[in-house]
């Protein structure tokens, strides 16, 4: 006898281009013992129909609350922009429903704090979509660490590039040039990938970053019209870990033509190097390298098939699907096993305290915040 489905309503899915789309919608539809996408809710009834006709979902719902509010939903997927994830996640809360939230969380750490309580307080499952965490390099890099292929870290370097807060930007993202709307280089891709380099390394305790804006004006593709961009595009932190080891991390604004991404953690017997296109490590293809005792440079190293199973070969919805089985196990089970509001919530403190000594200077302890 089969275990139950989840009856999954979707809030936010736009057929092509949404990331419900390209990640949610592939990814649920990779677990087709776990899950069955039932329902969507969007900003009205004709663009829900219109989503739901084109991604072969049964039921177009009027608004997020009637979705919420339907018995033929058990589990809700928020993925909206930031600044309406408050209210969308606090009413699905509020109606006892286990819900998915695109990281992040909420618009700062307030709003991450409220929801992540409200969870805990009604005993609502939420989980965060932070899938970086179980991308197979990093999970592999995690394993080689533990295991101490490198001996114990000495230091660990990150450059990457943002993708976004270049000199061009997509109409659909201009959102992301006002960091009011809490969706800047910091929460997305650096909140992204730092999760997973601390899934590895582990905490950043403490800070001292500068959170620059050096182009005070960008291109919107479709249309050439120029819109003027507040948002930092550049981004340095100094950090330093739980067992004292120094990590120093830039992300840059746009396209680099030099390195994307590339981490490296360097031991006492040995280093890592994770690298990739781009900085957004939630949903870029990886690789890694490494080297170890009498090698004098890193090599490619395979991931076992043990942590990189049958799953979707694109990182995006194989992700995204990695974090959908871990909630389907702990919604059964009553388990802990994939991110929940409250780890996000650590996430935003980090973020935080990278955001006031950007602004007051000096070092900042995340524990402070």
């Amino acid at each position: 006898m089969k275990q139950q489905r989840f009856r999954v309503g979707i809030i936010g899915l736009q057929p092509g281009a949404s990331w419900a789309a390209l990640a949610h919608l592939p990814a649920l539809q990779a677990l087709p013992d776990d899950y069955q996408v039932v329902g969507v809710a969007n900003t009205s009834l004709a663009s829900a129909v219109s989503a739901a006709l084109a991604c072969g979902v049964p039921r177009a719902f009027s608004s997020a609350a009637e979705l919420i509010g339907s018995p033929d939903i058990d589990v809700v997927v928020v993925a909206v922009k930031i600044p309406h994830h408050f209210d969308i996640v606090k009413m699905a809360i509020e109606a006892g429903k286990p819900v998915y939230c695109e990281w992040a969380l909420g618009n700062g750490l307030a709003e991450a704090s409220a929801l992540a309580d409200l969870a805990r307080a009604r005993g609502v499952l939420g989980v965060i979509g932070t899938q970086a965490l179980v991308a197979p390099e990093f999970e592999y890099a995690r394993q080689l660490v533990s295991e101490g292929y490198v001996g114990e870290v000495l230091s660990s370097t990150l450059i990457a590039s943002g993708l976004a807060w270049g000199a061009q930007v997509d109409q659909r993202n201009t959102y992301l040039l006002d960091p009011s709307n809490g969706a800047t280089m910091l929460t997305i891709p650096f909140g992204h990938t730092i999760a997973a380099v601390q899934n590895i390394l582990g905490n950043i305790i403490e800070v001292s970053a500068r959170l620059v804006n050096r182009r005070k004006s960008v291109q919107v593709v479709e249309t050439n019209e120029v819109l003027p961009m507040t948002a930092p595009d550049q981004l340095i932190v100094d950090g330093l870990l739980t067992n004292g080891a120094p990590i120093a991390v830039h992300y840059r604004g746009g396209v680099s033509r030099g390195t994307g991404f590339l981490l490296e953690i360097n031991g006492t017997d040995g280093d890592l190097q994770i690298s990739g296109d781009h900085g957004h490590a939630q949903f870029a293809q990886l690789s890694i390298s490494g080297g170890r005792g009498e090698d004098r440079e890193v090599r490619p190293l395979d991931v076992p098939t043990s942590i990189d199973p049958e799953w979707p070969q694109h990182p995006v919805p194989r992700n995204v699907a990695r974090l959908y089985a871990m909630m389907a196990q702990d919604l059964r089970s009553g388990t802990s096993t994939a991110p929940t509001f409250d780890y996000a919530v650590g996430l935003h403190r980090l973020i935080a305290a990278v955001e006031e000594s950007a602004k007051a200077g000096g070092r900042v302890s995340i524990d402070s915040l």
